[in-house]
C-alpha cells in the first residue's frame, strides 16, 4: 500500500442516505485510502424511499473525469470501483476513462466492478442499455466482480437459487467475484468468494430490516483489503464480517443507515462472527 492510496469511484451520490458511491468515501476513508468520488447520479435521499434526484449528463460525467485527470490524478489511482450509471453514454466514458487510468498508473490499480443492475424481487431497476454496456465494456475490464445473486444470474443468463450454481455462474462468466445476498444455512445470509480455484461462502444470521448499503460497503470494504495487500479471501472475509457488524450495529442503535462513521475503527477490525464453509 502506498504512502497515500487513492481510491476512484464512478457511482451515486446519495446525500442523506449510506448508500453508492457517497458511502464508498466514508468505508475508504477509514482505511486511509483518499476517495475521488465522480457521481453518475444525484440523490437526496435513497431512491427505494422514493427520492428523484439528477443523472449526471455524460458531457459533464466526462469533463468531471477530465479535470481529474488534469489534475495528474489518474496516475497516482490504486484502487477503482464502479457502481450506478444512469445511462449507456456514461457506461462508455467511465470504461474509456479506466484505459486512461491503466496507461497513466505506474502500477496497475486493482479494479473493483460492482454491477448495479437490480434485485429480487425488482428485477433490472437501471434500462436494459444500461445493463447490457455494463455486461460489454466494464465486466470485462474487472479484477474483481460484486454482483448480487439476481444480478450475477442476469449477467449469466438465467437465475440462480443457491451458492452451488453461483459459484457456476460466476466461473462461466470467467471473472473472480464476491456475490452478495447468497442463501446460507436456516436463516443465514451469506458473501460467496469464487475464483478459478476455490469457492468459500460466509455466512451470518440474517437480520431483520437491516439497512440498505451493505453491498457498497462489502464492495468498498474489499476493494480496500486489495489495497492493503490482503489476500483476497482475507480482504473477502473482513468485508463479510465489516458487513454484519454494521448491520448488526444499526440493529443495535436503531440507526436507519449504515452507521458507517460512528463503527470507525470497528469497521477496519470486525469481529462480528461468521460460519465459514
Amino acid at each position: 500500500m502506498s504512502a497515500m492510496p487513492l481510491a476512484l469511484i464512478l457511482s451515486s451520490f446519495v446525500a442523506a442516505s449510506r448508500i453508492g458511491g457517497a458511502a464508498q468515501q466514508y468505508v475508504l476513508a477509514a482505511h486511509h485510502i483518499d476517495p475521488v468520488l465522480v457521481p453518475t447520479v444525484m440523490l437526496g435521499r435513497s431512491p427505494a424511499k422514493g427520492a428523484h434526484g439528477q443523472a449526471t449528463p455524460p458531457d459533464l460525467f466526462a469533463q468531471m473525469l477530465a479535470d481529474v485527470e488534469a489534475d495528474a490524478l489518474f496516475g497516482l489511482v490504486d484502487l477503482v470501483i464502479t457502481g450506478h450509471f444512469s445511462s449507456p453514454e456514461q457506461v462508455a466514458i467511465a470504461a474509456d476513462a479506466l484505459a486512461r487510468v491503466q496507461a497513466a498508473a505506474p502500477r496497475a490499480p486493482v479494479v473493483v466492478v460492482d454491477p448495479i443492475l437490480g434485485d429480487d424481487p425488482k428485477g433490472l431497476y437501471v434500462t436494459p442499455q444500461v445493463a447490457l454496456a455494463v455486461a460489454e465494456r466494464l465486466v470485462p475490464l474487472a479484477d474483481w466482480i460484486t454482483p448480487n445473486l439476481w444480478e450475477l444470474g442476469h449477467l449469466t443468463g438465467g437465475p440462480i437459487a443457491d451458492a452451488a450454481s453461483a459459484v457456476a455462474a460466476a466461473r462461466r462468466l470467467g471473472r473472480p467475484a464476491l456475490i452478495t445476498s447468497v442463501p446460507a444455512g436456516e436463516g443465514e445470509i451469506g458473501l460467496l468468494y469464487v475464483d478459478a480455484e476455490t469457492a468459500t461462502l460466509f455466512a451470518h444470521p440474517r437480520l431483520a430490516h437491516a439497512p440498505n448499503g451493505t453491498g457498497d460497503l462489502v464492495t468498498a470494504s474489499f476493494g480496500a483489503g486489495l489495497v492493503e495487500g490482503l489476500t483476497p479471501l482475507a480482504a473477502a472475509e473482513r468485508a463479510a464480517r465489516a458487513a454484519h457488524e454494521a448491520t448488526k450495529a444499526a440493529q443495535d442503535w436503531r440507526a436507519p443507515e449504515l452507521p458507517i462513521i460512528a463503527l470507525g475503527e470497528r469497521l477496519v477490525r470486525p469481529t462480528a462472527a461468521l460460519r465459514i464453509e
